[in-house]
């Protein structure tokens, strides 16, 4: 792989040039690609999308930092590309062919990014000893994971509490 397709990929097309808070824009810049997997796919869509660019972005992340010392550098966005899509993997069936849930695609950028940004078990683990490609991608997995499990139990809380 070239090191500007490389450089394409892993700042999801320049999102992660941004100046402030490129990890942030590039989750955001994720939402309208997560709503139209999410509407015409569900859960099918997210998984192979996240799957693919996991490996395309692990293989252009490499590409880039392999010659760098900075091995998680800021504008490599590909990884929050990855976890923001997981992020939807638990309530893809709330959003399914559902235009009136449009409130979960905003709680689900804020569930990933609290646990992007906290850093907290596997996302820390991942992030602090695993200082190559795949450590960069594999943190976000963790905290898309995460941020889907915790959003699926919000909304189940949700609807069992409130919608009765």
């Amino acid at each position: 792989m070239s090191k500007k397709l490389a450089l394409i990929i892993a700042t999801y097309f320049g999102l992660g040039l941004s100046p402030k808070a490129p990890g942030t824009v590039g989750s955001f810049g994720t939402l309208p690609l997560a709503f139209i997997l999410a509407y015409y796919t569900g859960i099918y869509g997210i998984i192979i999308a996240a799957i693919l660019i996991f490996i395309i972005g692990t293989m252009a992340t490499h590409e880039l930092i392999k010659d760098q010392q900075e091995k998680d550098p800021g504008k490599v966005v590909v990884d929050e590309v990855v976890g923001q899509l997981l992020a939807f993997t638990f309530v893809a069936d709330n959003l399914y062919q559902n235009l009136n849930t449009w409130w979960i695609y905003l709680l689900g950028f804020i569930a990933f990014r609290f646990f992007d940004i906290c850093k907290m078990g596997p996302v820390k683990w991942f992030d602090s000893k695993m200082k190559n490609a795949y450590g960069v991608m594999l943190d976000d997995v963790c905290a898309g994971l995460m941020g889907s499990f915790t959003l699926w139990m919000g909304i189940k809380f949700y609807a069992e509490t409130f919608i009765r």
